[in-house]
């Protein structure tokens, strides 16, 4: 017997895939880009970056969210604030790199998000690129990350760590500290010290 109800378990085999055109628009509306930048001692620039895209539904519609999961092939599903009694909502959400680049990335460059998101997306889809070449281990590429980071969803008014604070952290990532009786750098040309 078939369910009148499109959403339930016994119609999945039913329903159709979904558009990408739909995809977009639920993110406009429901997705988030995000980077969370951490201090870790043991990263060369003592902050690792985590880029992570979201989307964010009440559980009575986690359905979109699997959905949404099996179209792209990537990513978890959890509940979202697990702390919180009263949320009762889930979150998909993809930080793997290489799915970033090869699946999420190319998706929304060819479909476009329509909202302010679209400009978080292009400084989202930069920091990963960045990333993949390695930037983020460099104090200058680290830099670059936090500011393009600071200028995503909404100035990173969110955000419970200031820019500047990351900055000094990365700046005293590099800082080399001689003691007196260390032997003098080599001259670059010659090799000689």
């Amino acid at each position: 017997m078939q369910s009148k109800n499109v959403l339930s378990a016994d119609n999945q085999q039913e329903r159709p895939r979904l558009n990408q055109w739909y995809i977009t628009g639920f993110v406009d509306g429901e997705g988030s880009f995000h980077i969370a930048l951490y201090k870790d001692e043991n990263m060369k620039t003592k902050l690792k970056v985590i880029p992570e895209f979201h989307i964010s539904q009440n559980a009575c519609s986690i359905q979109v969210l699997e959905r949404i999961q099996k179209y792209f092939k990537c990513g978890n599903i959890k509940e979202n604030h697990r702390q919180r009694k009263t949320d009762n909502t889930y979150v998909f959400v993809v930080r793997n790199r290489q799915d970033l680049l090869e699946k999420i990335i190319p998706f929304f460059e060819r479909y476009k998000l329509q909202t302010s998101k679209a400009k978080d997306f292009e400084y989202f889809s930069s920091i990963v690129k960045m990333m993949n070449e390695g930037k983020h281990q460099t104090k200058s590429g680290i830099k670059e990350i936090i500011s393009l980071a600071y200028q995503m969803n909404a100035k990173g008014k969110r955000r419970k760590t200031k820019q500047t604070d990351l900055i000094k952290i990365a700046e005293s990532s590099e800082t080399i500290r001689k003691t007196p009786n260390s032997p003098p750098e080599a001259d670059k040309k010659t090799g000689k010290i």
